[in-house]
């Protein structure tokens, strides 16, 4: 059953049929009951007329002896076998009746104006008036039986009721066609939508033909479908150079040991060959630790634990941590930076470490690196200025991919293998927040912008 309600045609279909159903239901019902109410009016009516008409006649006659003795008057003025007709004393003595029902006569009428009512069964419709003739009282009643009436009502709902079947079933149908033919766009693009698999990324759905309503869904489709595509470019091409970074170190690994091995050396050779293998090992393992780091703040449930972090004493620890790494670039750290920022503490720090190990790699030598802050509208920015050539334009959108460099021939024992501003992003990911570049004649600024 709820396979067969999962579809969107039949959901449609049925919920035309029933709002069709109650439409024609609530038309129907109020047609009945004021077809019922106007055969009750018309009833009535036509009672109190058959008074008039018989007071006309008891009236007209010198007594209603002379008006027993002629019965076709009254008879024919009735017409039909559901009529009743009597004239009745004070007594209850029946003097005139018209009874092809053979219904009980009528007892206990009150007297006074002329009034409507039921029999004691419940299966005519009376009315009844007194009459002074003389010196007699008469009491004058007209009824109808209901069972004819009630025949012809029940008649009319039986076929109210298939016009109300067969109109939901003709709803049901038309809305089924209907729904079909209205949801076609929808199907057409869920098979553009299947036809884009791995390899045919660049594919986006065509939305000039789609009603509006569906054309915004389109669009956010092809959003969605540009950044799957930069998505999956951005990890193959990581593929890519992981392979390519991890396969370096391991290849000079390989060719010193093999170089090494093929004639017998000295115990300071040994010793040489076995630092170079920690050198390589510590920069595998600094690259390990960071594709670590990225993996976990990448994760759905990654969460950090913010704190006010006050940016003077955070950026002189650092700066004296790289005052050894300064002197020998033969440069200094300046740092104004002033104010608190909402962050986590830690990795704060290492993000800051990150974009002061790349201003002192890449800085002037001779001109100072500054680290600064200031409030803004939306939060605290803090920024890494250091003076040096311009980062041409193309490299700026690439800045912070995994394993980039503007020039990949310039690595140092300290390299983080083009993982730090990645790292750096990461982290201001992970904040709610951007990291942003900015290049020019002037030199290279970094701002880390963290919301209020």
């Amino acid at each position: 059953m709820k396979r067969v309600l999962s579809s969107l045609s039949l959901r449609l279909a049925l919920m035309f049929a029933l709002v069709s159903a109650l439409l024609l239901g609530s038309l129907g019902f109020y047609l009945y009951f004021s077809l019922e109410r106007e055969l009750a009016w018309r009833d009535d009516q036509s009672l109190l007329g058959r008074l008039e008409h018989m007071q006309a006649l008891l009236t007209s006659s010198d007594s209603i002896d002379e008006l027993r003795n002629r019965p076709t008057l009254y008879a024919n003025m009735l017409g039909n076998e559901d009529s009743l007709l009597w004239v009745l004393n004070l007594d209850g003595e029946v003097l005139i009746s018209v009874n092809p029902a053979g219904l009980a006569v009528p007892v206990g009428l009150s007297a006074g104006q002329t009034r409507l009512g039921y029999n004691d069964d419940g299966n005519a419709r009376l009315a009844w008036r007194p009459l002074k003739q003389g010196d007699t009282s008469l009491m004058l009643v007209a009824g109808k039986l209901l069972a004819p009436r009630e025949q012809m009502l029940a008649a009319y709902r039986w076929r109210l009721l298939l016009a109300l079947a067969g109109g939901a079933l003709v709803a049901f149908a038309l809305g089924w066609g209907v729904s079909r033919r209205g949801l076609r766009p929808v199907r057409r693009l869920a098979a553009e939508a299947g036809a884009i698999e791995v390899r045919r990324l660049h594919r986006r759905l065509s939305t000039q033909q789609l009603p509006d309503e569906l054309r915004e869904l389109g669009d956010s489709l092809n959003h969605m479908l540009a950044r799957l595509e930069d998505g999956f470019g951005r990890l193959s091409r990581f593929s890519e150079d992981l392979a390519h970074e991890i396969r370096t170190p391991l290849s000079n690994l390989v060719g010193h040991t093999e170089h090494t091995l093929r004639r017998p050396r000295t115990t300071e050779e040994y010793e040489r060959l076995l630092a170079s293998h920690l050198e390589e090992y510590q920069r595998l393992s600094r690259m390990i630790n960071s594709m670590l780091f990225l993996a976990r703040s990448e994760q759905p449930q990654a969460e950090i634990k913010r704190f006010p972090v006050a940016l003077a004493p955070l950026i002189e620890q650092l700066c004296e941590y790289f005052e050894g790494m300064a002197e020998e670039a033969n440069t200094v750290l300046v740092n104004r930076a002033r104010g608190e920022v909402l962050a986590d503490g830690e990795l704060l720090r290492r993000a800051l470490a990150n974009l002061l190990a790349n201003a002192l790699r890449y800085g002037e030598p001779g001109q100072p690196i500054t680290i600064g802050s200031e409030q803004t509208a939306n939060g605290v920015a803090v920024f890494v200025h250091n003076k040096g050539p311009a980062i041409a334009g193309e490299h700026l959108p690439r800045l912070f991919d995994r394993f980039y460099r503007c020039d990949p021939s310039r690595t140092q024992g300290g390299d983080t293998g083009g993982l730090g501003l990645a790292i750096v992003d990461s982290i201001m990911q992970l904040h709610g927040g951007e990291v942003s570049v900015h290049s020019d004649d002037d030199g290279t600024t970094f701002t880390l912008r963290f919301p209020a």
